[in-house]
């Protein structure tokens, strides 16, 4: 049984991520957007939308190609459920398919707030964020 929870779960900072960003090779970081139909509206740049609905069917592909990724970051609208959650069973299968010694290689963390919070500050960067509706995000 893994050893692996929410609760050991390494968060991540906004700030820290869009440094990460700027600064990263593609095979350095992986973010991971879970949202479903509340993906509207932008996305943090450079990641990869994978519906909580469709994890299921993707993550025997996730693990697969995010083998050799050093971070991978998961999130959903404000990362308390869904994207702790897809973190944690990504986690999980990952330690199952390649060993607890190959798992230490790379670590899976969530972005604290999710896009909520991510927006609220970069949604307006056109280099950290794509597609941004303003008008959608003004009642958060």
């Amino acid at each position: 049984m893994s050893s692996i929870t929410i609760a050991t779960l390494p968060r991540i900072s906004r700030d820290t991520l869009a440094a990460l960003l700027s600064t990263s090779a593609p095979n350095k970081l992986a973010i991971i957007d879970v949202r479903d139909s509340d993906h509207i509206g932008g996305h943090i740049h450079s990641s990869t939308w994978v519906p909580s609905s469709t994890l299921d069917v993707r993550m025997p592909e996730l693990v697969r190609t995010l083998k050799d990724v050093e971070k991978v970051v998961f999130h959903c609208a404000l990362s308390q459920q869904r994207g702790p959650s897809a973190a944690l069973r990504y986690a999980r299968e990952r330690e199952q398919a390649y060993g607890a010694e190959e798992n230490q290689k790379q670590k899976v963390c969530v972005l604290e707030g999710g896009f909520v919070q991510w927006q609220e500050k970069y949604g307006k960067d056109s280099s950290l964020t794509d597609a941004y509706v303003e008008d959608i995000w003004q009642e958060y």
